[in-house]
């Protein structure tokens, strides 16, 4: 056999002349796809044994294919495979291999099958893996942020941690950190559920789809599928090879984990400055100054930001090469693997290290208080406070407003206000009627389901604690 015979494409019958370097170059996908060679073994592992299985291979020639697949497979996993550009992608590079092992009887192993539902089933099983993976490793954060909403519910003087809360970045009313820790919590529970629910919805086996149309062959979908652990082949041959929208899912829900963790950098951020003071990263997940050695950035909370927009980049990349491709494979879905495999790399890594972070963190719970106690945040209490008297809110809000600018004008706080000012303003209001309005009674008093209070906290926190011991039942 010549060198030009043996290098021949496995697809060249057809072709006349070589193909093009650059060309070759350009088409090649083996640079990144090799990645998905476990599951493209797989894949041929349960192709091979349902041919035998009906009649379309003999026995012999499924245990030659199978032992050349797995002496295929041992030589990548100890990285000793020769990864070859010419032979394009992984499925190529794969079956040449097996060929030069085992010789033609190798070609059977492409009966019934095509590239098109070969690289959709090995993609749909990366993707559904990593789907779960992320949400067992979303779960894992949650579990974290649920611990520290517990630790912070008591402080060393017995109240819990106060934390000022926000709206447009102004102090708005106190809360507690447990609180906001909460909110993370139920954050978190939605993505993992999008993560799961997204792998449920793809649990479908492309494999016998073949080019677009089916085979004529009296192939088993339903045992391929079963073999790789799906729970049903797909239903359409054109959708099982021509469809994309299980990595679409796949990186919404990566784009939207990443919007809620790129939230979470920024509150740290902005938390960790002198400015704000509210909390102390740890020095292992922080970094200095090549010049200034003073500082101490929150290098991970800034690239978890920063990285939010490549896992943006890569949702909007795939719905721009899907929604101009006809049914059913075009070559554009080549595009469809890069932005899946850095998405779900870097979401690894991120809910690793929040994981990590956030139990070393130190919260300065005197200076959380004092700042939530700035900007009037009790403002609201004072306007509550009137409406229980059975003034209308509208009017106590205009009451309290006018307070307001009496305080900020002389640089004061509303309990700092005298008798006398405050009755002018109100007749139900006085000195003392202001200096009991505290945050920490505004923080209590936020007793309706899903607020701030103490109590509710508490039984949030337990019941986040017994689904999630729900969950782990078998």
């Amino acid at each position: 056999m010549t060198n030009q015979m043996k290098d021949k494409k496995l697809w060249g019958g057809r072709f006349a002349e070589a193909t093009d370097g650059l060309v070759e170059l350009f088409n090649a996908s083996v640079g990144f796809d090799q990645r998905l060679a476990e599951q493209d073994i797989r894949g041929s592992l349960a192709h091979v044994q349902m041919l035998g299985q009906v009649g379309i291979l003999s026995a012999e020639e499924v245990q030659q294919i199978r032992g050349g697949l797995n002496d295929v497979l041992a030589d990548i996993r100890a990285e000793t495979f020769e990864w070859r550009q010419d032979r394009e992608d992984v499925h190529m590079n794969v079956e040449a291999a097996l060929r030069d092992r085992i010789g033609p009887v190798a070609g059977k192993l492409h009966t019934a099958r095509s590239r098109n539902d070969q690289v959709a089933v090995d993609f749909r099983l990366f993707t559904k893996e990593a789907a779960l993976d992320l949400a067992d490793k979303t779960r894992a954060l949650r579990a974290v942020m649920l611990a520290e909403a517990e630790k912070h519910l008591t402080s060393d003087n017995g109240e819990g941690v106060i934390l000022p809360g926000y709206t447009h970045l102004q102090v708005a009313q106190p809360i507690l950190l447990s609180h906001w820790f909460m909110a993370y919590v139920a954050m978190l529970e939605r993505d993992e559920g999008r993560f799961r629910d997204a792998a449920e919805r793809m649990d479908e086996s492309p494999l016998g789809s073949s080019a677009l149309a089916g085979t004529p062959w009296p192939i088993d979908r339903h045992a391929t599928a079963a073999a790789l652990g799906f729970a049903r082949p797909t239903a359409n041959s054109l959708d099982g090879v021509g469809s994309r929208d299980f990595a679409l899912e796949f990186l919404s829900a990566c784009a939207i984990l990443s919007a809620h963790l790129s939230r979470l950098s920024e509150e740290l951020i902005l938390y960790s400055t002198f400015e704000f003071g509210f909390l102390t990263l740890p020095d292992s997940h922080t970094t200095g100054s090549s010049i200034m050695p003073q500082k101490k950035n929150p290098d991970v909370s800034e690239l978890a930001r920063g990285k939010a927009g490549r896992v943006f980049g890569n949702l909007m990349g795939l719905l721009t090469v899907v929604k101009g491709t006809p049914l059913a494979y075009n070559k554009d879905l080549q595009e469809d693997k890069e932005g899946v495999f850095d998405s779900y790399d870097t979401l690894s890594i991120v809910l690793r290290l929040y994981a990590e972070m956030l139990p070393k963190t130190v919260w300065h719970a005197d200076r959380t208080k004092t700042a939530a106690a700035r900007g009037y945040s009790t403002a609201t209490d004072v306007a509550d406070f009137l409406a229980r008297q059975g003034v209308p809110f509208r009017e106590a809000h205009e009451v309290v407003g006018g307070l307001v600018g009496v305080a900020s004008r002389s640089g004061r706080q509303l309990w700092e206000l005298t008798d006398a000012e405050l009755k002018s303003a109100h007749p139900l209001l006085s000195a003392e009627v202001a200096r009991s309005l505290t945050v920490e009674e505004s923080v209590k008093n936020r007793l309706s389901y899903g607020g701030t209070a103490p109590v509710r906290v508490q039984e949030a926190v337990k019941a986040a604690k017994a689904e999630e011991r729900e969950r782990r039942k078998p």
